[in-house]
């Protein structure tokens, strides 16, 4: 049964709702939390997981985790770094913030400079009004990525992007298979 994009969204914010994991970890300045170990038994339980098609994605900041999904079903759990100053919703170009709200997945690009990635619809007409009312540009380009091209090292463990969402490389070769085009991202705070 194909669902109409509404009830899609529907089922989607549903079972995020009911997927949500007790109060989130406090913050800290730009390290990212390592959950505790209930959320580390969930994570490693789908370290294996193959993810091949998603139609929705949640991403919790305060948890630095995105949940993908499929027909509301919950998929798989990532790991994710967000912005340089990743507390508040992004109010403008610079400001290091990741966004907050509804989006969508509008594009994707396997040349990246942040090796693939997948765009999402920032801004919307509510960011562009907002910056405008203190007189900034909005800012643009907000993606989920893995990491540069030219890294050399291990798993990146702290908040270091423009205002995107990274993963690993080999995480977003996964994801930009399974994402489809089209599917809404809701971040959350």
């Amino acid at each position: 049964m194909r669902l109409k994009p509404l009830a899609l969204i529907c089922c989607f914010l549903t079972a995020v709702i009911s997927s949500s994991c007790g109060n989130p970890p406090v913050l800290k300045a730009r390290a990212v939390e390592q959950p505790d170990s209930s959320r580390k038994a969930l994570l490693d339980s789908f370290s294996s997981v193959v993810v091949k098609e998603v139609d929705s994605i949640v991403v919790h900041k305060a948890e630095r985790l995105m949940y993908v999904f499929n027909q509301g079903r919950l998929l798989k759990i990532y790991r994710v770094c967000l912005g340089s100053s990743p507390v508040g919703d992004k109010q403008c170009k610079g400001d290091g913030k990741t966004p907050e709200g509804l989006y969508f997945i509008n594009d994707r690009n396997p040349k990246s400079a942040y090796h693939k990635n997948l765009g999402i619809s920032y801004p919307n007409d509510a960011d562009r009004k907002q910056a405008a009312a203190m007189g900034k540009l909005p800012g643009g380009d907000i993606k989920v990525h893995g990491l540069p091209n030219d890294y050399v090292g291990g798993p990146v463990t702290y908040d270091w992007t423009d205002g995107c969402i990274s993963v690993s490389n080999e995480e977003i070769d996964e994801l930009y298979v399974a994402v489809k085009t089209g599917s809404p991202i809701l971040i959350k705070p």
